[in-house]
């Protein structure tokens, strides 16, 4: 199916399945008629749409009709095809919806013993259960390996009490005792519209990594939104104090204990990271198309120009060059093959990419580049959170040089 994408001239989307290319229809439909007009003026606002919430869950799209009643399985090219679809619309968006989609299912996936799963999957995926991913510290985030401060200490129950408090997650019975929290977090999308945040923290007894899914009406807990951001403004980030803050022990996720867990889970996300890039940088270079067809200069249109053409080829050479890579990293970990260095890879090439196209989208706009109702300005400040976000390009470089050298030069 040619022409899915006017920024996908190889034909990428051609490997979905007739079905998964309806279900980003009906999101493309949702996108275009119902959150593309309201994306400029809660960008300006620093505001999140609310009105867009109903109309993207009521497409369930983490196991829509059409990809069931064709008898298949979701797979994780329709995944990264539908962090396309969204953030080529708009980043903030694409990472909202990422948070409970990406981020914190597969923590929960990957984190939790087969009993967690069992329970917790469906209800992720109907968005029954909302949460977000708690991990960047107000002092840590490249170094958040090992120097994450949030801590953990387990309290044995007194014999015939109750243990812990109240547990929204419905995730395993109670066990004998709870957790108490101690920390603060930073940056995390999303979590003032969470039920629960997936919080790590350092167990004080053995100095070991560990998650815990924390209510966020839980007692001790104060999220606190972030202001003054000139990237991502439509995300809700926050900031989070936990004091004193004590869970059941059933809501600590089995599975993660330690940094090497922790680890697995991000390079499980930096693959959406990467399709979230590449969709924004289509975003970017479709708006900057639209512009120069319609713009006349000196008697003719924009894009007749030999310098506007040759930066429209580098955008669009940097948007097949993206999609390639995240349609093969895929594939791959569709197939079991997940190494760091790969995902790193595509992060690290795919935001820098980006960040480019952005620029040069905003060039030959011109001046009204800079306006938001020609949509390139968005993803212009966005490609700046993007380009930190999920590991900085010199983290992701230093893992990809490891792996290329046999040596670490991490300090």
């Amino acid at each position: 199916m040619s022409g899915f994408y006017p920024s996908d001239r190889y034909g990428y989307a051609e490997l979905l399945t007739d079905a998964e290319r309806a279900a980003l229809l009906r999101l493309r439909a949702v996108l275009d008629g119902q959150v593309r007009p309201l994306l400029g003026d809660h960008w300006e606002r620093g505001e999140f749409p609310d009105a867009i919430v109903a109309p993207l869950l009521g497409l369930n799209l983490m196991e829509p009709a059409e990809v069931a009643a064709a008898g298949e399985t979701p797979g994780g090219l329709y995944a990264g095809f539908r962090n396309f679809e969204l953030a080529r619309a708009d980043a903030s968006v694409a990472t909202w919806y990422n948070a409970q989609s990406g981020l914190f299912r597969t923590t929960v996936g990957l984190g939790g013993d087969a009993a967690q799963v069992a329970e917790l999957e469906p209800r992720i995926r109907s968005f029954g259960l909302k949460g977000v991913f708690a991990l960047t510290e107000p002092g840590h985030g490249s170094d958040i390996a090992g120097g994450l401060e949030t801590r953990a200490r387990f309290e044995p129950a007194a014999a015939g009490a109750r243990s812990g408090s109240g547990d929204r997650t419905g995730a395993g019975s109670a066990g004998a005792g709870s957790w108490v929290i101690d920390g603060a977090k930073r940056w995390i999308g999303g979590a003032a519209g969470a039920d629960v945040l997936a919080v790590f923290a350092r167990d004080e007894a053995d100095g070991l990594v560990k998650c815990f899914l924390v209510p966020t009406d839980a007692a001790g807990l104060t999220i606190t939104k972030m202001r003054g951001k000139t990237s991502l403004r439509i995300m809700q980030n926050a900031d989070i104090v936990l004091d004193g803050v004590r869970v059941d022990a059933s809501a600590r996720l089995a599975n993660i204990n330690g940094w090497p867990d922790v680890a697995a889970c991000l390079r499980n996300m930096r693959s959406d990271v990467a399709w979230i890039a590449t969709g924004a940088a289509a975003g970017a270079y479709e708006a900057a198309v639209g512009y120069v067809a319609a713009r006349e200069q000196f008697g003719r249109p924009v894009g007749g120009f030999q310098l506007v053409q040759e930066k429209l080829a580098t955008m669009l050479g940097n948007v097949t060059a993206s999609l390639g890579m995240a349609v093969r990293l895929t594939q791959q970990q569709d197939a079991g093959v997940y190494r760091d260095e790969n995902s790193a890879l595509a992060k690290m090439f795919t935001a820098r990419a980006l960040r480019e196209t952005a620029a040069l989208a905003r060039e030959v706009v011109g001046g009204n580049g800079i306006l938001l109702e020609n949509d390139v300005a968005r993803f212009h400040a966005d490609a700046e959170a993007i380009y930190s976000y999920e590991g900085t390009h010199e983290i992701n470089a230093l893992v990809v040089g490891r792996a290329v050298t046999g040596i670490g030069a991490f300090r």
